[in-house]
């Protein structure tokens, strides 16, 4: 994978990494990706959501694995020999965390103009589609461009509603009136 920086890719024109999965092409900002592996066997997380395959150790760091198509409810497959775990950066308030994730196979390199994204269609409140950035034509195909800190870094932080109900069962003294 070629060096881009970050001068690079502020330009009109931003490099994104493809990958399919269930015969669809998705694109990451090819700066939040670290690298590229291929399938490997985890360590499983007991009580961990059905699309967490578990963890692996990358060089000393704990990196947990999610199987994308788990996560987007689409019908799993056995991996095989173009199955590859995408490692990629999520920022989150805290820092910066490594996840990696499984698709079907990585495609290819390609760079889009901004003016080319399009928003993604509005299906609703009940339907997220917060963490797709947008859509582009690439080579006579629909990508469908993910916002990987949004898909990834809200698994790790609670939303506000939970954070409220914890904060509520914890029992804590009420604060004295002034």
């Amino acid at each position: 994978m070629a060096d881009i920086t970050l001068e690079q890719q502020t330009e009109a024109n931003q490099q994104y990494l493809s990958f399919v999965m269930a015969g669809e092409e998705y694109g990451l900002d090819i700066l939040s990706v670290q690298e590229i592996r291929g399938w490997e066997a985890t360590t499983v997380l007991p009580n961990a959501p059905v699309y967490v395959k578990g963890v692996i150790n990358l060089r000393g760091t704990i990196v947990p694995i999610i199987d994308l198509r788990q996560k987007f409810g689409i019908k799993t497959l056995e991996y095989g020999a173009t199955t590859v775990v995408i490692v990629v950066k999520v920022a989150l308030e805290q820092g910066q965390k490594v996840i990696g994730i499984v698709v079907d196979a990585v495609s290819d390199v390609f760079g889009i103009d901004q003016d080319e994204i399009r928003q993604a269609p509005d299906f609703g409140a009940e339907t997220d589609l917060k963490f797709i950035k947008g859509l582009a034509n690439v080579q006579d195909k629909m990508v469908i461009l993910l916002e990987i800190n949004r898909l990834l870094g809200s698994d790790m932080l609670p939303d506000p509603a939970t954070l409220s109900n914890i904060l509520n069962s914890l029992d804590l003294p009420q604060a004295a009136s002034a």
